[in-house]
Protein backbone atom coordinates (compact mmCIF):
# COMPACT_ATOMS: atom_id res chain seq x y z
CA UNK A 1 0.00 0.00 0.00
CA UNK A 2 1.08 3.51 -0.12
CA UNK A 3 1.95 4.43 3.73
CA UNK A 4 2.73 8.12 4.43
CA UNK A 5 5.60 8.21 7.52
CA UNK A 6 6.26 11.46 9.48
CA UNK A 7 9.25 12.05 11.14
CA UNK A 8 10.85 10.45 7.79
CA UNK A 9 14.17 12.00 9.44
CA UNK A 10 14.19 10.76 12.57
CA UNK A 11 16.31 7.90 14.01
CA UNK A 12 13.15 6.02 13.66
CA UNK A 13 11.70 7.15 10.46
CA UNK A 14 15.08 6.53 9.10
CA UNK A 15 14.74 3.05 9.13
CA UNK A 16 11.44 2.60 9.08
CA UNK A 17 10.98 4.37 5.03
CA UNK A 18 13.78 2.01 3.84
CA UNK A 19 12.08 -0.93 5.28
CA UNK A 20 8.51 -0.88 4.32
CA UNK A 21 9.78 -0.54 0.94
CA UNK A 22 11.86 -3.44 1.21
CA UNK A 23 8.40 -5.05 1.87
CA UNK A 24 6.91 -3.73 -1.64
CA UNK A 25 5.09 -0.74 -0.31
CA UNK A 26 5.40 2.72 -1.81
CA UNK A 27 6.37 5.63 0.57
CA UNK A 28 6.12 9.38 1.23
CA UNK A 29 8.14 10.62 3.84
CA UNK A 30 7.54 13.97 5.20
CA UNK A 31 9.07 15.70 8.33
CA UNK A 32 9.72 19.36 9.61
CA UNK A 33 8.63 20.56 5.89
CA UNK A 34 5.21 19.69 6.94
CA UNK A 35 4.13 21.46 10.39
CA UNK A 36 2.13 18.81 12.72
CA UNK A 37 0.89 21.19 14.46
CA UNK A 38 -1.39 22.82 12.21
CA UNK A 39 -4.59 21.20 11.44
CA UNK A 40 -4.70 22.44 7.50
CA UNK A 41 -0.73 22.02 6.80
CA UNK A 42 -1.29 18.03 7.60
CA UNK A 43 -4.66 17.96 6.11
CA UNK A 44 -3.04 19.68 2.66
CA UNK A 45 -0.16 16.93 3.10
CA UNK A 46 -3.02 14.30 2.82
CA UNK A 47 -4.58 15.23 0.08
CA UNK A 48 -1.89 16.12 -2.01
CA UNK A 49 0.31 12.47 -1.36
CA UNK A 50 -3.06 10.86 -1.07
CA UNK A 51 -1.43 7.52 1.28
CA UNK A 52 -3.55 4.77 1.70
CA UNK A 53 -1.91 4.91 6.10
CA UNK A 54 -0.26 6.88 7.62
CA UNK A 55 2.69 6.19 10.11
CA UNK A 56 2.95 8.77 12.76
CA UNK A 57 6.40 8.50 14.19
CA UNK A 58 6.83 12.34 14.22
CA UNK A 59 7.35 13.45 18.16
CA UNK A 60 9.17 15.85 20.88
CA UNK A 61 11.29 13.30 22.26
CA UNK A 62 13.63 15.52 24.79
CA UNK A 63 12.41 13.85 28.11
CA UNK A 64 14.28 16.39 30.31
CA UNK A 65 13.86 19.44 28.14
CA UNK A 66 10.18 18.44 27.78
CA UNK A 67 10.05 19.71 31.89
CA UNK A 68 10.75 23.25 30.64
CA UNK A 69 8.94 23.64 27.67
CA UNK A 70 5.83 21.01 28.75
CA UNK A 71 3.78 23.69 26.28
CA UNK A 72 5.50 22.66 23.33
CA UNK A 73 5.74 19.45 23.83
CA UNK A 74 2.26 18.67 24.21
CA UNK A 75 1.38 20.87 20.91
CA UNK A 76 3.70 18.30 19.02
CA UNK A 77 3.16 14.93 20.92
CA UNK A 78 -0.48 16.34 21.83
CA UNK A 79 -2.01 18.46 19.20
CA UNK A 80 -0.08 17.76 16.38
CA UNK A 81 -1.14 13.98 16.79
CA UNK A 82 -4.26 14.62 17.43
CA UNK A 83 -4.54 16.81 13.77
CA UNK A 84 -2.35 13.56 11.79
CA UNK A 85 -5.59 11.02 13.02
CA UNK A 86 -8.26 14.01 11.69
CA UNK A 87 -6.90 14.51 9.07
CA UNK A 88 -6.83 10.21 8.70
CA UNK A 89 -10.20 10.44 10.21
CA UNK A 90 -11.57 12.61 7.03
CA UNK A 91 -9.70 10.09 4.39
CA UNK A 92 -10.96 7.34 5.58
CA UNK A 93 -7.47 5.86 6.37
CA UNK A 94 -5.46 3.61 8.84
CA UNK A 95 -3.07 5.13 11.55
CA UNK A 96 -0.74 4.15 13.27
CA UNK A 97 0.51 6.23 16.49
CA UNK A 98 4.08 5.38 17.90
CA UNK A 99 3.86 6.23 21.73
CA UNK A 100 5.71 5.25 24.95
CA UNK A 101 6.16 3.42 28.28
CA UNK A 102 6.69 6.86 29.72
CA UNK A 103 2.75 7.03 29.85
CA UNK A 104 2.62 4.73 32.92
CA UNK A 105 4.22 6.17 36.57
CA UNK A 106 6.12 3.22 36.73
CA UNK A 107 5.08 1.77 40.06
CA UNK A 108 3.43 -1.10 39.77
CA UNK A 109 4.97 -4.30 40.72
CA UNK A 110 4.38 -6.17 37.44
CA UNK A 111 4.32 -5.66 33.95
CA UNK A 112 2.20 -2.91 32.55
CA UNK A 113 -0.44 -4.64 30.36
CA UNK A 114 -2.31 -2.28 27.62
CA UNK A 115 -5.42 -1.54 29.81
CA UNK A 116 -3.59 -0.41 32.43
CA UNK A 117 -4.60 2.92 33.56
CA UNK A 118 -2.16 5.80 32.62
CA UNK A 119 -0.51 8.10 34.89
CA UNK A 120 2.28 9.58 33.73
CA UNK A 121 4.58 11.79 36.24
CA UNK A 122 6.43 13.94 33.71
CA UNK A 123 6.09 16.79 31.40
CA UNK A 124 6.60 14.15 28.09
CA UNK A 125 4.89 11.33 29.62
CA UNK A 126 1.83 13.67 29.96
CA UNK A 127 2.32 14.95 25.98
CA UNK A 128 2.75 11.49 24.83
CA UNK A 129 -0.61 10.38 26.91
CA UNK A 130 -2.14 13.86 25.74
CA UNK A 131 -1.62 12.49 22.13
CA UNK A 132 -3.27 9.22 22.65
CA UNK A 133 -6.24 10.30 24.04
CA UNK A 134 -5.79 12.82 20.99
CA UNK A 135 -5.79 10.49 18.14
CA UNK A 136 -8.68 7.90 19.82
CA UNK A 137 -10.44 10.89 19.91
CA UNK A 138 -9.92 11.79 16.86
CA UNK A 139 -10.61 8.66 14.56
CA UNK A 140 -11.59 5.73 17.24
CA UNK A 141 -12.18 2.94 14.46
CA UNK A 142 -8.77 3.80 12.88
CA UNK A 143 -6.05 4.14 14.81
CA UNK A 144 -3.23 1.41 16.12
CA UNK A 145 -1.58 3.00 19.55
CA UNK A 146 1.99 1.46 19.32
CA UNK A 147 3.48 1.37 22.54
CA UNK A 148 7.05 1.38 22.78
CA UNK A 149 10.73 1.88 24.81
CA UNK A 150 14.06 2.33 25.61
CA UNK A 151 14.51 2.85 21.86
CA UNK A 152 17.67 2.90 20.03
CA UNK A 153 18.80 2.63 16.40
CA UNK A 154 21.83 3.54 13.72
CA UNK A 155 20.35 6.86 12.93
CA UNK A 156 20.30 9.32 16.41
CA UNK A 157 22.24 9.32 19.37
CA UNK A 158 21.55 6.21 21.76
CA UNK A 159 22.42 5.25 24.78
CA UNK A 160 24.28 1.33 23.05
CA UNK A 161 27.10 3.92 21.19
CA UNK A 162 27.31 5.72 23.91
CA UNK A 163 28.17 2.97 26.10
CA UNK A 164 30.16 1.71 23.50
CA UNK A 165 31.67 5.05 23.14
CA UNK A 166 32.90 5.67 26.64
CA UNK A 167 34.09 1.68 27.01
CA UNK A 168 36.87 3.04 24.55
CA UNK A 169 38.38 5.57 26.87
CA UNK A 170 37.03 4.54 29.99
CA UNK A 171 37.71 1.55 32.68
CA UNK A 172 34.68 1.95 34.20
CA UNK A 173 31.29 4.06 34.14
CA UNK A 174 28.38 4.57 36.27
CA UNK A 175 24.28 3.92 34.88
CA UNK A 176 21.64 3.77 36.70
CA UNK A 177 20.38 0.57 37.75
CA UNK A 178 16.90 1.44 39.55
CA UNK A 179 14.92 2.00 36.34
CA UNK A 180 13.56 -1.21 34.70
CA UNK A 181 12.51 -1.64 30.52
CA UNK A 182 12.44 -2.83 27.78
CA UNK A 183 15.33 -1.98 25.42
CA UNK A 184 13.85 -1.96 22.30
CA UNK A 185 15.96 -1.86 18.54
CA UNK A 186 14.32 0.04 15.64
CA UNK A 187 15.15 -2.96 13.14
CA UNK A 188 12.66 -4.77 15.08
CA UNK A 189 10.19 -2.26 16.01
CA UNK A 190 9.95 -1.03 12.32
CA UNK A 191 8.30 -4.51 11.08
CA UNK A 192 5.67 -4.35 14.10
CA UNK A 193 4.91 -1.38 12.91
CA UNK A 194 4.14 -2.26 9.72
CA UNK A 195 2.23 -5.26 10.73
CA UNK A 196 -0.22 -2.78 12.64
CA UNK A 197 -1.12 -1.48 9.42
CA UNK A 198 -3.66 -3.97 8.97
CA UNK A 199 -4.47 -5.00 12.87
CA UNK A 200 -7.20 -4.13 14.81
CA UNK A 201 -7.62 -0.82 15.99
CA UNK A 202 -6.64 0.03 19.59
CA UNK A 203 -3.88 -0.10 21.97
CA UNK A 204 -0.71 -2.30 21.50
CA UNK A 205 2.80 -3.00 22.97
CA UNK A 206 5.77 -3.02 21.01
CA UNK A 207 9.13 -3.07 22.87
CA UNK A 208 11.88 -5.33 22.95
CA UNK A 209 10.59 -8.59 25.09
CA UNK A 210 12.18 -9.14 28.60
CA UNK A 211 13.23 -6.60 30.72
CA UNK A 212 16.98 -5.11 32.22
CA UNK A 213 17.96 -1.69 33.84
CA UNK A 214 20.26 0.73 32.45
CA UNK A 215 23.08 -0.86 34.05
CA UNK A 216 22.47 -4.74 33.00
CA UNK A 217 22.02 -3.03 29.28
CA UNK A 218 25.59 -1.52 29.87
CA UNK A 219 26.74 -4.58 30.87
CA UNK A 220 25.33 -6.40 28.18
CA UNK A 221 26.78 -3.99 25.64
CA UNK A 222 30.38 -4.62 27.03
CA UNK A 223 29.63 -8.30 27.19
CA UNK A 224 28.70 -9.04 24.11
CA UNK A 225 30.93 -6.21 22.24
CA UNK A 226 34.02 -7.43 24.19
CA UNK A 227 35.04 -4.47 25.63
CA UNK A 228 36.47 -4.10 29.55
CA UNK A 229 34.86 -1.65 30.87
CA UNK A 230 33.01 -2.19 34.17
CA UNK A 231 30.01 -0.99 35.50
CA UNK A 232 29.12 0.59 38.76
CA UNK A 233 25.37 1.08 39.85
CA UNK A 234 24.18 4.39 40.73
CA UNK A 235 20.25 5.65 41.44
CA UNK A 236 18.47 7.86 39.38
CA UNK A 237 18.30 10.16 42.49
CA UNK A 238 22.09 10.66 42.37
CA UNK A 239 22.14 10.98 38.32
CA UNK A 240 19.96 14.12 39.13
CA UNK A 241 18.20 14.49 35.49
CA UNK A 242 15.54 17.04 35.93
CA UNK A 243 12.34 14.56 34.34
CA UNK A 244 11.24 11.99 36.42
CA UNK A 245 11.39 8.48 34.69
CA UNK A 246 9.15 5.64 35.42
CA UNK A 247 11.00 3.26 38.21
CA UNK A 248 9.47 -0.06 36.48
CA UNK A 249 8.31 0.14 33.19
CA UNK A 250 8.02 -3.07 31.20
CA UNK A 251 4.96 -3.83 28.75
CA UNK A 252 3.50 -7.02 28.40
CA UNK A 253 1.99 -7.88 25.25
CA UNK A 254 -1.50 -9.41 26.14
CA UNK A 255 -3.35 -8.75 23.08
CA UNK A 256 -3.78 -12.16 20.78
CA UNK A 257 -3.55 -9.73 17.66
CA UNK A 258 -0.21 -8.12 18.81
CA UNK A 259 2.93 -8.59 17.27
CA UNK A 260 5.65 -10.09 19.82
CA UNK A 261 9.20 -8.80 19.08
CA UNK A 262 12.36 -10.76 20.29
CA UNK A 263 14.38 -10.83 23.58
CA UNK A 264 16.18 -7.62 23.74
CA UNK A 265 19.50 -9.73 23.94
CA UNK A 266 19.06 -10.95 20.95
CA UNK A 267 18.13 -8.09 18.93
CA UNK A 268 21.02 -6.45 20.44
CA UNK A 269 23.41 -8.79 19.29
CA UNK A 270 22.34 -8.31 15.54
CA UNK A 271 22.56 -4.58 15.65
CA UNK A 272 25.90 -4.43 17.56
CA UNK A 273 26.88 -7.44 14.62
CA UNK A 274 25.37 -4.66 11.91
CA UNK A 275 26.40 -1.42 13.35
CA UNK A 276 30.38 -1.49 14.13
CA UNK A 277 31.57 1.56 16.29
CA UNK A 278 33.78 3.47 13.53
CA UNK A 279 36.36 6.76 14.74
CA UNK A 280 33.54 9.29 13.30
CA UNK A 281 30.70 7.80 16.08
CA UNK A 282 33.42 7.61 18.46
CA UNK A 283 34.40 11.45 18.09
CA UNK A 284 30.71 12.48 18.28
Amino acid sequence: MHVLVTGAEGMLGRDLVPYLESQGHRVTGIDLEVDITDPEAIGRALAQHAPEAVIHAAAYTNVDAAEEDESTATRVNGDGAGNVAAACARAGIPMVQVSTDYVFDGTKDGDYREDDPCAPTGAYGRSKFAGEQAVLAAHPDGVRIARTAWLYGAHGRNFIDTMRALARDRDEVTVVADQVGSPTWTGDLVVALEALLTAPPGVYHTAGGGSTSWAGLAREVFAQAGLACTVRDITTAELGRPAPRPARSVLAVTRPQAPVLRDWREALRDYLQRNPLDEETHAA
